[in-house]
């Protein structure tokens, strides 16, 4: 028993001194793998008498467990103090500017969505937001775009797998439905832009799959054709930072306004790029109307009592045409060449007092 009081002494003064768990590993095996030192005595019990094998066959049984935590004990201390030295060599303080700050860019989507937003906020509107799956009657049936409507044939929709009801989700094809759920959830006057992404099957230099949409919309009892025009040149001069702009409404068709319009703004183009404003050229941005009566009564809005408009413009078309860009699929090829060509400096906050693009 004095021999096993000295081995274990040994072998726990050895255990507690292990650095590293290599050295663990090789004390474990020296006290007990098969030629170990407490595996030899375990091959000795055999030649003892009975009560001397009971009695030392316990005492080395409760060596062997306490050797074993011992070893447990160490191996997880080695590892968490292993553990903490990486991590404190991996740390990265996530709140400190990156380096070299200069290097980031914002996206041209996100600049001119804020330009946009600085915009329609400082003319009093709210922004409104929706889901991205939308149902067939918000984003169709109550715009005026009934099942067998032609107009349906205009969008290229992602449509999701029927539920159990026989119903079929869809991504949204506009941010029009969010119009919808602010009509069916706010009581005039209703005064909002509703900026995000829609979903269409399309892919060329000027289409993508996903686009990015503002729509304004504007429900109260007095307002007429009239505001909607005078709120259109205010964006255009403010947007593209002009003091004078030609407008035209050429009459369109959209389901959901009547009477609609198209909206082009006089330019000039040349090898420098395309001047807005003022040339004998027109360029297409927008698409307007007065609100459709049915639009009003599947919102359970009175036709009699309240009128509107509404109007809708791409931001990404309008990102190419105020900064040059050719081809909008380069927009989201995620191309860090590009985006320091086209990106902006993430202090160069648009205002309107300070100028937009600065």
């Amino acid at each position: 028993m004095q021999n096993l009081d000295k081995l274990k002494a040994e072998i726990l003064s050895e255990i507690a001194a292990a650095k590293t768990p290599d050295a663990l590993e090789t004390l474990r095996i020296s006290a007990l793998g098969k030629k170990g030192h407490i595996t030899a005595l375990m091959k000795e019990l055999g030649a003892l008498g009975p009560e001397q094998k009971k009695t030392f066959g316990a005492a080395l049984n409760q060596l062997k467990g306490e050797v074993n935590a011992r070893l447990q004990e160490k191996k997880n201390a080695l590892e968490t103090k292993a553990l903490n030295a990486q991590l404190e060599q991996d740390h990265l303080d996530v709140t400190l500017p990156p380096e070299p700050a200069s290097e980031g860019r914002i996206h041209p989507v996100t600049q001119v969505l804020e330009e946009l937003m600085e915009i329609f906020t400082a003319m009093d509107f709210k922004i409104a937001e929706g889901p991205h799956i939308e149902d067939d009657f918000h984003n169709f049936t109550a715009l005026n775009i009934p099942p067998e409507h032609p107009a349906r044939q205009m969008h290229d929709t992602f449509y999701l797998k029927p539920g159990t009801d026989g119903a079929r989700k869809l991504l949204r094809t506009h941010t029009s439905p969010v119009q919808i759920r602010t009509m069916l959830s706010e009581k005039p006057p209703i005064r909002i832009i509703a900026p995000g992404r829609t979903f269409r099957s399309d892919s060329d230099a000027t289409h993508t799959p996903m686009f990015h949409q503002l729509e304004g919309l504007v429900v109260d009892e007095f307002t007429t054709m009239g505001h909607l025009k005078g709120t259109i040149e205010a964006f255009v001069k403010a947007f593209f930072e002009v003091d004078d702009v030609k407008m035209r409404f050429r009459p369109s068709y959209f389901p959901f306004t009547e009477p609609s319009a198209e909206v082009d703004v006089g330019c000039e183009r040349s090898k420098a790029g395309i001047k807005i404003g003022t040339g004998k050229e027109w360029m297409e941005i927008l698409g307007c109307g007065m609100i459709h009566p049915k639009v009003l009564e599947y919102c359970n809005l009175d036709p009699k009592k309240y009128q509107g408009f509404a109007f809708g413009c791409g931001i990404d078309r309008l990102a190419m045409l105020k900064y040059g860009t050719p081809d909008l699929r380069a927009f989201f090829d995620s191309d860090l060449r590009w985006l320091r060509h086209y990106g902006f400096r993430a202090l160069d906050i648009p205002t309107l007092a300070g100028g937009l693009s600065r």
